[in-house]
């Protein structure tokens, strides 16, 4: 979203010679609570164009270019919309489970615009976690979380430790090339062979982890950590994924380590 939010805006910008911000908003996203609330969230979305009267009908909907809906329903060809995890809410076989989607949209017309799912209506943050935990009321919801109460507040801890360990690493004075040197050593290579393009698995598993603690916890970008490691910033994305996954799985103690 970056890129299409800078690099195609100056791009569009300068092949039609105009200034200025292309789109109306920043880009926003929501973490959504699945069981609750995600079939509720996919309809509202699809109604949109309905909503907004740039479609008429649900028939011009079905076949409307520039909206998820037309590939749920089978009639947009798109590799990269997974239309199938929608319609697996609807039932196991494509053609039944297209017909109860269809339906559950239909019903969902006469609505209008819900509060609850378009973020007017969520209880937004207090200040942060730091003052959200200070607070003895029951925190309802907040703009960037869709769920009930306790998934919220799951969610917000979540946030919360993560946001801690990022300013206790800063705080100890870790940067990129210490916590290279932590894991080089916790996997016995040398920091050279860890940012390294060798792929023995020892080697990649440590450059994974290292990838995964500098962007997750230390709040490096990919951008920089790619610079460093001499890698593209999509084989970094990759990296961060397999560390997360490397940690997890062998429950590795380096953060209390890094935090000793």
């Amino acid at each position: 979203m970056r890129k299409l939010l800078t690099g195609y805006v100056v791009s569009f910008n300068r092949r039609y010679h105009r200034t200025g911000q292309l789109f109306q908003n920043r880009y926003k996203s929501i973490i959504c609570q699945e069981d609750a609330y995600f079939t509720e969230l996919v309809r509202y979305i699809h109604l949109n164009p309905l909503r907004t009267k740039v479609v008429s009908t649900l028939d011009e909907l079905d076949r409307f270019a520039y909206s998820g809906h037309g590939a749920v329903m089978g009639r947009k060809e798109r590799s990269w919309q997974d239309a199938d995890y929608v319609l697996h809410f609807f039932g196991k076989n494509t053609g039944d489970a297209r017909t109860a989607y269809h339906s559950y949209v239909e019903d969902g017309i006469h609505h209008g615009r819900r509060e609850e799912l378009s973020g007017g209506g969520l209880v937004r943050s207090l200040g942060g976690w730091s003052e959200i935990k200070g607070q003895r009321q029951r925190v309802k919801g907040d703009q960037r979380i869709l769920g009930d109460s306790g998934f919220v507040l799951k969610i917000l801890a979540e946030a919360g430790e993560h946001y801690e360990r990022k300013f206790a690493l800063k705080n100890k004075g870790h940067t990129l090339e210490s916590i290279a040197e932590k894991v080089s050593t916790l996997y016995n290579v040398s920091r050279e062979e860890m940012l390294s393009k060798n792929r023995r698995k020892t080697i990649v598993e440590a450059r994974s982890l290292f990838c995964h603690i500098a962007v997750h916890d230390l709040n490096v970008t990919v951008t920089d950590v790619a610079r460093l490691v001499g890698m593209a910033p999509s084989a970094i994305s990759y990296a961060v994924m397999r560390g997360k996954k490397i940690a997890e799985e062998k429950e590795l103690k380096i953060m209390e380590e890094l935090l000793k």
